[in-house]
């Protein structure tokens, strides 16, 4: 399955739990692309020991998972891309939506 999970909350225990679903899915060998935008593009700052979102997010980039980050959302708060937050646009997230089997958002 192609798994398509949209985070657009920087809520600590719900980007938590969306990276975990992302996690969960690849081990079950599952494509999962992960699309960030507006608050989802700050689920770093709220990440913590006890809802390690920035750690879930690595543990899916080093089992193969992909992350994106909407550039206008990142923009808008005057930062740049990162390894956890690459810069990525629209087109990406239409892609996402399009080639997907399932989407779900946090």
């Amino acid at each position: 399955m192609k798994l398509g999970v949209v985070v657009s909350t920087d809520e600590a225990e719900a980007a938590w739990n969306a990276f975990r679903l992302c996690n969960f899915a690849r081990a079950k060998g599952d494509e999962v692309r992960v699309f960030l935008v507006g608050k989802g593009v700050d689920f770093e700052k709220s990440s913590s020991e006890k809802f390690d979102s920035a750690g879930e997010a690595k543990k899916l980039l080093e089992a193969g998972g992909k992350i994106m980050a909407c550039g206008t959302c990142l923009k808008i708060r005057e930062r740049g891309g990162s390894e956890l937050c690459p810069l990525s646009g629209l087109k990406d997230l239409y892609e996402l939506v399009r080639e997907c089997d399932k989407v779900v958002s946090f």
